[in-house]
């Protein structure tokens, strides 16, 4: 899906510390990696993946890794805000987001969170990283990070007024991280797993 207005970008850049560490978004549920199912979701392009250290281990997809340049170790927001000046060269005006370890994310995201900013929740949760933020958000943005406090997404998506859409759960939520060996046994052992006509896609007219 080509969107006139919208980017994607992937969050693929969070050290899995209860992993071992390593990149979490390459390991595979369902005969692929997590990283590509997320890729495919989003079903927006241009897309590219935010991560730190040497890009070459992303070549295979074929997309722009962007690092978090002079914010590394500050979190995702760090990557948010490369995302959003990639967004922004490009003639953007909203980015879409979604972490690399979410293999079930539902399809039809942009249009559902539109217009930015918004952002999903699911189960009781607020999921402020599956999210449609403005482009033009990203001077606010630099400059919470270059000052000493708290780098919270919660706290920056208040300040620019986000918006919150609840996704109807019809079956297990689609949100849900892998986060540890055990979420990822579970995930590779969920139904219909790694077959695309199993993946919930939202309908924005029904939300």
């Amino acid at each position: 899906m080509t969107d006139a207005n919208t980017a994607a970008l992937v969050l693929a850049g969070g050290a899995a510390r209860r992993m071992g560490g390593g990149d979490k978004p390459l390991l595979t549920v369902g005969g692929r990696s997590m990283l590509e199912a997320v890729i495919a979701a989003l079903e927006i392009r241009p897309v590219a993946i935010s991560a730190n250290g040497d890009p070459a281990r992303f070549t295979g997809f074929g997309l722009p890794v962007l690092g978090d340049g002079a914010f590394v170790g500050q979190g995702p927001l760090a990557g948010v805000l490369a995302g959003l000046d990639w967004a922004a060269s490009l003639g953007k005006t909203a980015l879409l987001t979604a972490p690399g370890d979410t293999p079930f994310l539902p399809r039809g995201l942009a249009a559902w969170l539109a217009p930015a900013p918004c952002c999903v929740t699911s189960a009781g949760r607020r999921h402020h990283l599956v999210a449609l933020w403005p482009v033009d958000c990203a001077d606010a943005l630099r400059a919470l990070l270059c000052v000493a406090g708290s780098r919270r997404v919660a706290g920056f998506a208040e300040r620019i007024g986000m918006r919150y859409a609840d996704f109807a759960k019809r079956t297990r939520d689609p949100f849900d991280n892998v986060n540890t060996y055990e979420d990822l046994a579970n995930a590779r052992a969920r139904p219909g797993t790694g077959d695309d006509s199993n993946l919930e896609s939202i309908d924005p007219a029904q939300g």
